[in-house]
């Protein structure tokens, strides 16, 4: 399975931005997605996820309300939509797929496939 994260760039606090997740070889259908994130100097963090169906979402406190994770199995793809985003969003957020069908999905260790990450930078 490779993961392919898009979609980061270069925006002002307060703007919004989309992350896809295309995935080729197995795809995604049956195991969840996860989005994590990496600032310069820090561990990476647990962002967001789903569940295999979509039915159970999962959002870390910090951007609770402001992102939105989805995904779309007939096009084996994920989103992360990022709205209200703020300085310390600022990261390399990467996708992945878990190990299993179920699990808590806020651990690194809950994943197996990891995309290679694209930058957001959001500007005060």
């Amino acid at each position: 399975v490779q993961l392919q994260a898009c979609g980061g760039g270069l925006v002002q606090a307060g703007d919004s931005l989309r992350l896809s997740c295309a995935a080729s070889g197995r795809g995604l259908s049956g195991y969840g997605m996860g989005w994590f994130r990496q600032a310069p100097g820090k561990e990476r963090e647990f962002v967001a996820a789903i569940n295999w169906s979509g039915s159970s979402l999962y959002y870390a406190d910090s951007v609770k309300g402001r992102f939105s994770i989805s995904r779309d199995n007939a096009k084996n793809t994920a989103s992360l939509q990022m709205n209200s985003l703020k300085f310390e969003d600022t990261a390399v957020y990467y996708c992945a797929r878990s190990i299993g069908a179920s699990g808590t999905y806020r651990r690194r260790s809950d994943y197996e496939y990891w995309g290679q990450g694209t930058q957001v930078t959001v500007s005060s």
